[in-house]
């Protein structure tokens, strides 16, 4: 057994795979419709469901199992921090919260990602990846694809919407990449949390003295005053920060994996870069193969119920692997294989039910700019050294990719 298959039941639920495979542990699991005890990155135990039909009907039903039951992680409670400021510090977390908060706040913030809403920044993003691709040209090979594009595309464009200043993504990406770090000690991740926190705060309170534009600026304009309902400064950070380390953490990864999964199939490549037609299926099949979110956040299981036909107790804790879900056969035929040409399957890779991925629809306009733009501008674009991947953390992915054309 590898050192990696070792942690997928020992602490790293984040530790599911080995570049593009799924670990034969996770997979025996699954196909057999059991569960496992796991330990999550933040020290708590929860029951692991993987089967595609029991992580839908995990993320399906809010009322059985419930995210804002979730204790303080016990890392936490262990450097200093109590259930009370756990939760005081999950305002505005939509990944940590349920209705009616969460009912409140995604309706404020629903509008500004519609689809329709959406297709209105394609102008934008074509500019920035272009910008970058341009760099990368005028530079010339070898280019390192994360840093010279897979990062800075998605931080520039979740930057300008939600109001943050470019000239910040150094700081805010290496913490959050930090963060991330399912191996990271827990006073260290209390200390980079504060750090986030503190730097959104100082954000919150210059753009209250001058809003604008953006989407803190709606919040602030729209909904900050004395009416009941209206959002406060803490869920202002909170939404702030979800949305910044979301907004460019999962594209960017997706866009470095994309690459890399296309590189190792040529044919495929070909298609995505010289069929239009072919782009946005694409775009789903990687979605799926790929499901840089491992898992989900625990949730708590409100009252004595069964999931997946199993038993599971009040107060136990449960959560998701995505990515062996989105591999499930009972789904996808041969899904361990890319194949661009399949029909879209209602994949899990943005999860599923109220908590379903607010920025998809940006998430897919980047993607669908970005990955045929980049192999049109490089046709002969191949590895100029070994990728380096993302192991034990939260987002999967590459820390490097080194190409040349």
């Amino acid at each position: 057994m590898t050192d990696q298959a070792t942690h997928a039941w020992t602490g790293e639920v984040a530790a599911q795979r080995d570049g593009f495979t799924l670990l034969p542990e996770v997979e025996a699991v699954r196909d057999a419709g059991e569960t496992r005890r796991v330990a999550t990155p933040f020290g708590h135990e929860a029951t692991m469901v993987s089967r595609y039909a029991d992580v839908r009907e995990l993320h399906g039903d809010p009322e059985r199992f419930r995210l804002d039951g979730v204790p303080a992680p016990p890392a936490l409670v262990a450097a200093g921090r109590d259930t009370a400021e756990f939760r005081r510090r999950q305002a505005g977390n939509l990944l940590g919260q349920e209705p009616p908060d969460h009912t409140r706040l995604r309706r404020m913030l629903t509008g500004e990602f519609t689809v329709k809403r959406m297709k209105r920044l394609v102008p934008r993003v074509e500019e920035i990846v272009t910008e970058h691709l341009d760099a990368m040209e005028k530079a010339g090979p070898p280019a390192e694809l994360v840093a010279d594009f897979a990062l800075p595309v998605p931080s520039m464009v979740i930057c300008e919407l939600l109001g943050v200043p470019y000239e910040d993504r150094g700081e805010f990406t290496e913490r959050s990449a930090r963060q991330l770090d399912s191996t990271i000690e827990p006073r260290e991740r209390m200390r980079l949390a504060d750090a986030s926190r503190e730097y959104m705060s100082d954000l919150v309170a210059r753009h209250r003295e001058a809003p604008g534009d953006d989407l803190l600026g709606m919040l602030i304009r729209e909904h900050t005053g004395d009416t009941t309902g209206d959002v406060t400064d803490d869920e202002l950070i909170g939404i702030g920060n979800l949305l910044l380390v979301a907004g460019h953490e999962t594209t960017s990864n997706m866009l470095s994996l994309g690459t890399l999964a296309l590189l190792e199939h040529p044919d495929q490549l070909a298609r995505v870069r010289d069929d239009p037609s072919a782009v946005d299926g694409a775009v789903e099949e990687l979605l799926r193969r790929l499901t840089v979110v491992h898992g989900s956040f625990p949730r708590a299981v409100v009252a004595d119920t069964t999931l997946g036909g199993h038993p599971v107790a009040a107060g136990e804790l449960v959560i998701a692997s995505l990515v062996a879900a989105n591999h499930d056969p009972e789904v996808v035929e041969h899904a361990e294989e890319l194949d661009i040409s399949r029909p879209p399957s209602p994949h899990l890779a943005f999860g599923h039910g109220i908590h379903h991925c607010l920025g998809a629809p940006l998430a897919r306009i980047e993607m669908r700019v970005a990955f045929p733009a980049l192999l049109q501008r490089f046709p002969g674009l191949r590895l100029a050294g070994e990728p380096e991947f993302r192991h034990r953390t939260l987002i999967y992915g590459l820390h490097r990719l080194p190409l040349a054309w």
